[in-house]
């Protein structure tokens, strides 16, 4: 078996918040980038790009990942959900609950705590403080401290729909 070569593509059948798109990537690509630079899903911050700090975080089939270790071309038959995919013009009730609570600064790591948010509340509706602080500890932010993310998460259910939360 040869290793490909940056310059090899692969075509991808992949939904993005809910549009199937079959699409040619770099064998080598990240999500992240193919997200941010083809699909011009600029929501997806890249920090640390390894994996740790949660900015990238995405939802594959449901499941909160880190775009930044993640192949585009892993995304094969696989439906993909980015912040952009909370609202319809409008704020999602988990966006307006940040809001609500001042539960951002710079915005950057904002994206990914609202997707590791929406993978938790639309699983269980009505989590504990301690449930919300476990499925955040993933994220960081520089800027806050948690406890106002943590209060924002917590207001949101009720008001959280299958899809936009």
């Amino acid at each position: 078996m040869t290793t490909p070569s940056p310059s090899d593509r692969v075509e991808i059948d992949v939904e993005v918040n809910g549009r199937r798109r079959t699409v040619a990537v770099d064998a080598r690509e990240t999500l992240a980038d193919h997200l941010r630079n083809d699909q011009k899903l600029t929501g997806i911050k890249l920090g640390c790009e390894h994996g740790v700090c949660g900015a990238c975080t995405i939802l594959m089939d449901g499941a909160a990942v880190r775009s930044c270790l993640t192949l585009a071309a892993q995304g094969d038959g696989r439906s993909i959900r980015t912040v952009e995919d909370l609202s319809d013009g409008a704020l999602s009730p988990l966006q307006e609950a940040f809001k609500r609570h001042h539960a951002l600064q710079c915005g950057f790591c904002t994206a990914g705590f609202l997707m590791s948010a929406t993978e938790l509340l639309e699983a269980n509706p009505s989590p504990t403080k301690e449930e919300v602080i476990e499925a955040l500890s993933g994220n960081l932010c520089r800027c806050t401290g948690y406890q106002t993310i943590v209060e924002a998460v917590l207001d949101a259910p009720g008001q959280i729909g299958n899809k936009n939360g």
